[in-house]
């Protein structure tokens, strides 16, 4: 069906109107927050904030990095902890760090990864580990028990000196997956590193993390973009694995 002439100019005003008022409406708290951020950079000047915008709640939301903060519309006070919804009895702070700590599965330079598939390998997960990682170790052991998965290991040699050194001889092993496992699993001893072998991997895997905010292994990502750092119990790491798999994630590299 097409409109007359008449109706369209009233549709078009119509249109304009609504757009005008929401921008009426959308200047004066953008303005409000651009006056707490300059409130907070006069107060806090060495402070890398990244966004301060407000909440449904009369509080001014700051985030540096992963990391929440409120403050009034004066910013004369900073709240440093956990806000509850107690309506909801819902974690507020603990929801937005979660959506802050999120990654597009398909970002991941899956090529600096040992890639290892089990079953089928429908279901895929990307992990950064050390290999002086106790956490590490006995995750793998457990993971040895799930089926139809692509786990993308990658070597961040984070917590020991000699991070680097094991971490070296695992990438440039015949078999990196299998050396991985060898040592994190079986305890057998690292094999010698290949003499051509290109580890600036390693060095960018590091650069990664510390861009992401990787502060611990293990660090797990799931291809719903969703991060959980340290190792969890099997059964909850299921639950999300399937959780993850079914929530539409964005198409993922492949390698």
């Amino acid at each position: 069906m097409i409109d007359s002439p008449g109706k369209t100019t009233m549709a078009s005003f119509l249109r304009t109107f609504l757009a005008l008022l929401a921008l009426g409406l959308a200047v004066p708290a953008l303005a409000q927050e651009d006056k707490v951020r300059a409130a907070l950079k006069k107060a806090l000047p060495e402070a890398p904030i990244d966004s301060v915008r407000k909440t449904p709640y009369g509080l001014y939301e700051i985030t540096i990095g992963t990391d929440v903060y409120y403050t009034d519309e004066k910013a004369s006070y900073v709240l440093m902890g956990q806000l509850v919804d107690l309506n909801t009895k819902t974690n507020v702070t603990e929801l937005r760090q979660r959506e802050l700590m999120k990654i597009d599965f398909a970002s991941l330079p899956l090529d600096r990864a040992i890639k290892i598939v089990r079953g089928n390998g429908s279901r895929k997960i990307a992990m950064f580990a050390d290999p002086n990682c106790g956490y590490c170790k006995r995750f793998e052991r457990d993971l040895l028990g799930v089926s139809d998965i692509t786990v993308y290991v990658f070597l961040y040699p984070i917590l020991s000196p000699d991070s680097i050194d094991k971490s070296k001889k695992v990438w440039c092993a015949a078999d990196p997956g299998k050396a991985w496992i060898d040592w994190m699993v079986r305890d057998m001893p690292l094999p010698q590193e290949g003499a051509k072998c290109d580890a600036a991997v390693l060095e960018k895997n590091v650069q990664f993390g510390h861009e992401k905010k990787i502060t611990g292994t293990p660090t797990m990502f799931f291809v719903d973009g969703d991060r959980i750092p340290g190792a969890i119990a099997i059964a909850d790491f299921e639950k999300k694995l399937a959780a993850a798999q079914a929530a539409k994630p964005a198409k993922t590299a492949s390698r």
